[in-house]
Parts: C-alpha cells; structure tokens; sequence
C-alpha cells in the first residue's frame, strides 16, 4: 500500500496496524479527536496508517465496528500535516482508510458482505459521493457498496491507479 508524497511526487510504502491506545495522537497533536480518550468495546478496532520503517510517524487513524451486522466506519481522521490543498504533506490517505475499511467488510459472512457504512460530517457528504462514491442513505448516513468498495480497494491498496 502506498500513499502520495506531494513534495516530489513520488509515492511512499505504508501499512495500516491495529493501534492500541497508548500509541495513538490527541488533541495536544493537534488532531480533531482525541484518540486516547476512545474507548476499545467489543466488536471495535482502532488502526492507524503508518510508514514503512518508521512506526512513530502516524498519517491518519480509523477505528471500526460492527453495529446490527454492518462494518461501520466509526471514526477516520488524517494527520493535521495531510489536510487541505496547501501545505498538504501526503495525499491518499483518507482514500487508504476507507478502502481499507471497505477490505474489512468483506469479512462479513451476512447480506452487508462489502458494504461499509458511516455517518458523515454534513460539509463532507458531497466530497464522499464524489471523491469515493458513497451513497447517501438517510441524512448524513452514508453506504459504499461492494462494488465500488472493490474499485477503492483496487486503487487505494493494491495501487491499480484511478
């Protein structure tokens, strides 16, 4: 897997591990959510996107579970230094998340076998549906179906391209 590093273009290895609570940002990192306030329940995971090479260096963070048979993406956040157009240091690594996320529903044995379901914040709906083909469900909740999960896995983890 592998994410963009914008300054020379080149891209980078990475991996996503599950992370435990010790080793996890906060709001002092200047992150949205404090990660070490997250409580580890049943049926949730918390990962974290890390480089090859250097475990320290953590680029976004995704915790799961599995509410009412679904996987549900409970929570995703980039590093503060991977946000906006500006001084954006990596790119694809929301997309990286959420295709990996979209890898985990597969794991399901039910009838949501590779959906991934999430609520989204209401200025993010649009750039979901766009950017990852999500769907909207009711309100902020959102869905992506097995196929385009397949598609985002293709792109994001097994680098296929667009």
């Amino acid at each position: 897997m592998k994410i963009l590093d914008i300054s020379n273009d080149r891209l980078i290895d990475v991996e996503i591990v599950i992370s435990d609570i010790v080793d996890v940002p906060s709001k002092n990192d200047g992150w949205n959510f404090d990660w070490q306030e997250l409580k580890s329940e049943p049926g949730t995971k918390t990962y974290a996107l890390k480089m090859k090479g250097n475990k320290s260096s953590i680029e976004g963070m995704l915790h799961l579970k599995i509410a009412h048979g679904m996987q549900v993406m409970d929570i995703i956040e980039i590093a503060p230094h991977n946000i906006g157009s500006q001084n954006k240091k990596y790119d694809h690594v929301a997309g990286s998340l959420i295709a990996f996320a979209c890898r985990e529903s597969f794991k399901l044995e039910n009838e949501y076998k590779g959906y991934l379901t999430f609520v989204s914040k209401s200025k993010l709906i649009e750039w979901y549906i766009k950017k990852y083909g999500a769907e909207q469900a009711v309100g902020q909740k959102m869905f992506i179906e097995p196929e385009i999960s397949i598609k985002l896995i293709d792109k994001y983890l097994n680098n296929k391209g667009e």
